[in-house]
């Protein structure tokens, strides 16, 4: 199986892209799916959603006070 990236990938292995997708290879092709969960139920007047593709995880922020977390009520 060759990604969108060109890299070439054996049947049966398993990778996590650039781009927090989690992959298969196999002789019908490859199959990608969010590793992550998207939040939706919180404050959207209060707080921000912020996603860092180094860990893979979104926070959810006070917009006015990065250094306090938003309760949040509910992921996709």
């Amino acid at each position: 199986c060759r990604d969108s990236e060109g890299e070439l990938h054996l049947f049966g292995t398993k990778w996590r892209d650039n781009e927090c997708y989690d992959c298969s290879c196999s002789k019908d092709g490859i199959e990608c799916c969010t590793s992550f969960a998207t939040p939706v139920g919180y404050d959207r007047e209060k707080c921000i959603s912020i996603f860092n593709k180094e860990t893979c995880i979104y926070r959810v922020l006070e917009k006015d006070d990065f250094s306090k977390e938003c309760p949040v009520h509910s992921w996709v």
